[in-house]
């Protein structure tokens, strides 16, 4: 049996650093993540249905980190965004 070692070494990424002050920390450690813009519409078919979904980048965070939500829920949450 013979085993690899799968660690790299680590390299910084100063684009990815943000400060303390720019973030609202709560008691528990956790911070409220807001989006920032839509990417991309997109829609996922499903057997019987087909649900509408957008891809969000999120403020301190990269387009390449961006997700896809349901578009209902995004509406609901952050209507200033449509």
């Amino acid at each position: 049996m013979c085993f690899t070692s799968t660690l790299r070494k680590w390299v910084s990424d100063s684009g990815k650093k943000i400060s303390a002050d720019e973030v609202e920390i709560q008691e528990n450690l956790a911070y409220k993540e807001e989006p920032e813009l839509i990417l991309a519409y997109d829609v996922r078919k499903l057997r019987n249905k087909e649900i509408p979904m957008v891809k969000v980048q999120w403020k301190h965070q990269t387009a390449r980190e961006a997700t896809w939500e349901k578009e209902s829920d995004m509406r609901r949450s952050y209507p200033y965004l449509f």
